[in-house]
């Protein structure tokens, strides 16, 4: 639960920062006038998506190999609850 926080929140971040930074350069070339939120969010979603995927790498692997460790013990209880169905 702690990696799905942990990388939940810093893909928040790095999605806040990313649309800081395009409405701050959309504001700076166009005006401030002409900003569009619709369009800054959109590019904002594609900028973080890049970005996490090369700088959450970290955070990304832990979350999977929790899921993964998390998925293994259930099916091993599953399979070992079906081995003793099967001998009754």
């Amino acid at each position: 639960m702690k990696e799905f926080v942990v990388y939940t929140a810093l893909r928040l971040v790095l999605f806040v920062a990313s649309l800081l930074i395009v409405i701050g350069v959309w504001a700076l070339v166009a005006g401030t006038d002409s900003v569009h939120s619709i369009w800054s969010v959109v590019l904002a979603f594609m900028l973080s998506g890049v970005a996490s995927y090369f700088l959450l790498n970290r955070q990304r692997e832990a979350f999977a190999q929790r899921v993964e460790g998390r998925a293994r013990r259930a099916t091993a209880a599953f399979d070992q609850r079906r081995g003793g169905e099967d001998s009754e």
